[in-house]
């Protein structure tokens, strides 16, 4: 370990930032069991240590980093396990009934309606009212004061794009308990920021990172693992403990696309998660729906989708990143160029926390334009598609 940190700090030194940082993973051959990743590695190259050296100059700072991240550890106990309603007297039994049904969190289950929960088999009216009565005395689901909620607020954590612009566009970068969407034209560069985030996030908190895994739900067909490397050199980490910390999934018709995001309750509840990547969100839903017949039906199980994945984002923490189609705009008028709009109508509009809009630009370059934000100026901001992935528009 020494060898491969490499920035002046002692073996055991080095040892007690790395664990601190990032956990371990196990062998890319395990690494689709829920329970089989623990830590996630990181191989230092002398550019990245350079990069570490500078916040960890002395040992005094290298203590305070490590209290630093310890704050950052019991901000991860956002959510209360599931199995804790035994000790308020619910059954065994019934708890494993509500983890079968996808609910591994007393913070998933107060945003369960009774309705949802009485469908679940082996669950009456009356134990479901005891199941939230406990469950209420767990968490707290009421009012707070606007000091709470700023408090609640720092535990965001912001991931880099990779490029200083686009971050800056961003307040600090993509963002936790948040969905930002990225919509625009084929090769405008949303799936080349996917691949990106997929490496940025894995990085420590004190190098703009997240500190975690992530799960990519990919709807399109356009995952490439090959294209994470050398994202992953560029950013002087190991590729392959990289790849071996993103958990990838196909899906090929919206309610596939829906059981997924059920499925990962079990994971991000006893896993690092912190970013979870839909490209796209929308594909499905127009293949699988078609006609204006069809139309009422296809916004209601997209809602019912939406609502689901700001539900993952507020429950453990996560930032979710997705990308949608345009479709052509009638109603733009004449004097626009090329009429384009968001494909999914107002229900996806309302869903989602942050918009921005991608453009081509000139060569590899691409423009990044913030459509719609609660916290952020319209602006724009370019960036550049580089073998190393999105990174700083050159001149």
């Amino acid at each position: 370990m020494a060898s491969e940190c490499n920035f002046g700090t002692s073996k055991s030194s080095c040892t007690r930032i790395q664990r601190r940082r990032l956990p371990e993973s196990s062998s890319g051959t395990e690494f689709m069991k829920a329970r089989a990743l623990q830590r996630i590695p990181i191989k230092l190259t002398p550019i990245t240590a350079k990069m570490m050296l500078s916040t960890l100059k002395t040992e005094d700072q290298s203590q305070l980093q490590l209290v630093e991240r310890e704050e950052v550890d019991d901000e991860e106990d956002l959510f209360e396990a599931i199995d804790k309603l035994i000790s308020h007297g619910i059954n065994a039994g019934d708890v494993k009934k509500l983890q079968d049904a996808g609910i591994y969190t007393c913070n998933g289950l107060m945003m369960n309606t009774k309705k949802h929960l009485t469908g679940i088999k082996g669950l009456s009216e009356a134990k479901v009212d005891k199941i939230c009565e406990a469950a209420e005395k767990i968490v707290n689901f009421g009012y707070i004061s606007g000091s709470d909620a700023l408090l609640k607020r720092k535990t965001v954590i912001r991931i880099t794009t990779g490029s200083q612009a686009l971050d800056e566009l961003l307040g600090g970068g993509i963002e936790t308990l948040a969905i930002t969407e990225a919509f625009g034209e084929c090769r405008a560069g949303k799936t080349q920021l996917a691949h990106t985030l997929c490496v940025s996030t894995q990085l420590p908190i004190n190098m703009r990172g997240g500190n975690g895994k992530v799960a990519y739900i990919d709807t399109e067909g356009t995952f490439r693992p090959d294209r994470i490397v050398p994202i992953a050199e560029r950013f002087g980490m190991d590729p392959g403990a990289v790849l071996d910390n993103i958990i990838y999934a196909r899906a090929y018709t919206y309610e596939h696309q829906f059981n997924l995001l059920l499925g990962l309750a079990a994971k991000m509840s006893e896993e690092p998660f912190r970013l979870l990547i839909i490209d796209s969100v929308i594909a499905l839903f127009r293949v699988d729906f078609t006609g204006r017949g069809e139309l009422a039906e296809r916004q209601q199980k997209l809602a019912q989708m939406l609502s689901r994945i700001m539900k993952i984002a507020e429950e453990f923490n996560v930032a979710v990143y997705m990308t949608n189609q345009v479709i052509a705009d009638p109603a733009g008028g004449v004097f626009v160029s090329d009429p384009k709009k968001p494909a999914g109508g107002h229900v996806l509009a309302h869903a989602v926390t942050i918009r921005l809009m991608f453009r081509k630009g000139k060569g590899e370059q691409r423009v990044c334009k913030v459509f719609d934000a609660p916290n952020l100026p319209e602006a724009e901001a370019v960036f550049q598609i580089t073998p190393g992935g999105i990174a700083d528009a050159k001149d």
